[in-house]
């Protein structure tokens, strides 16, 4: 990995979690990294990764397992662009097994998601005994969507001679005992975070009722001018259903939830990456692992359901030091879950009027 591909990225300066995770696992260490989300430590762990691939040995070197499709995608396209010479593949739900394993072949580098690196395992076409490099990308999601067994099964099918790391914006009892079970003599490196949020974004509250919401969303809309901006919803259902009436009103609008088709979803991400969509509404699975460049604005149009997954909300922007704005919408019904956010933050959040 040469210096001049980081500069040509834009990428002068390590932030504090990439400043002492990647000395750690290039001289070979097991890490257990806790850092918040937008701190940059997908680098941390892809730049090391990098430097222990052998381009000419066409085995699976290295495995990052991730909770996500869109996650393991993220990832997927931050490698190439880091490394032209690596063979990478995304392991992942909604693709064709065939195509995947006709790929497994050539694939230096897999980034998948649990089930679908199970089901590879299962059908005996992929072979994990070259992996020297094995990570765990957003551990607390896994643990959270209920894969920790799989990923124990994933694991146990890797040599035991690997170098590990595990990055978790959150480090329950569950997660260190799997880190324990199999990594040797990990360092432990946490990032403090500052009241367990995001410091460089601006957060406020609305205070609204249901059947008032909708307008109040549009007005602050209207007032902050988002160059891009994801609004997030509780359920599909309400996902589609404010999709339809923002699109119906001329809104440069399109929709993010797990109905969708895979090669949707795709050509969603990218439309909005590309900021041909101005505004993505998106349940919680848009909340993870997304880093899309310039997204100004957060709308938390439903409470998220606990602190941290409002924290993983709002880390959609202000993303790596740039400043950002969140905005969440609170009904009456809502009151006694956002005491708890706001007590789990550590911070009261500023009224807003429309």
């Amino acid at each position: 990995m040469s210096i001049t591909r980081l500069k040509e990225m834009g990428i002068t300066t390590p932030t504090p979690i990439q400043d002492e995770v990647i000395p750690l696992l290039l001289e070979g260490k097991d890490v257990i990294a806790q850092a918040q989300t937008g701190s940059g430590k997908t680098f941390g762990f892809l730049l090391p990764l990098l430097e222990r691939i052998d381009v000419k040995n066409p085995a699976i070197q290295a495995l990052i397992v991730a909770p996500t499709r869109e996650l393991a995608l993220q990832l997927t396209a931050e490698l190439e662009r880091l490394s032209e010479e690596v063979n990478v593949l995304a392991v992942y739900g909604g693709k064709d097994v065939q195509q995947q394993v006709k790929k497994l072949d050539k694939t230096q580098v897999v980034i998948g998601t649990p089930g679908r690196l199970l089901d590879h395992m299962r059908r005996e076409t992929i072979d994990l005994s070259n992996v020297s490099f094995l990570v765990l990308d957003e551990a607390d999601q896994m643990l959270h969507f209920g894969f920790f067994e799989d990923v124990e099964t994933i694991v146990r099918q890797t040599p035991t001679h690997k170098q590990m790391a595990l990055f978790s914006a959150t480090l329950p009892s569950d997660i260190n005992k799997l880190a324990y079970k199999f990594m040797r003599d990990p360092k432990q490196v946490r990032i403090q975070e500052k009241g367990r949020t995001v410091e460089e974004i601006e957060q406020f509250v609305i205070e609204t009722t249901d059947r008032k919401k909708q307008e109040a969303l549009r007005k602050v809309i209207k007032e902050t001018q988002p160059f891009l901006g994801i609004v997030f919803c509780r359920t599909k259902r309400r996902v589609s259903k404010l999709y339809e009436d923002l699109k119906a009103m001329g809104y440069q609008v399109d929709e993010l939830h797990g109905d969708l088709s895979q090669k949707k979803r795709e050509k969603v991400m990218e439309q909005f990456r590309e900021a041909k969509v101005q505004l993505l509404v998106a349940t919680d699975v848009a909340s993870r692992g997304l880093d899309v460049e310039g997204v100004t604005h957060v709308y938390n149009y439903d409470i998220p359901q606990d602190v941290d997954s409002y924290i993983h909300r709002i880390g959609r922007t202000g993303r790596a030091g740039d400043d950002g704005v969140a905005i969440t919408f609170v009904a009456p019904k809502d009151q006694q879950m956002f005491a708890a956010i706001e007590k789990g933050i550590g911070k009261r959040l500023k009224i807003k009027h429309v």
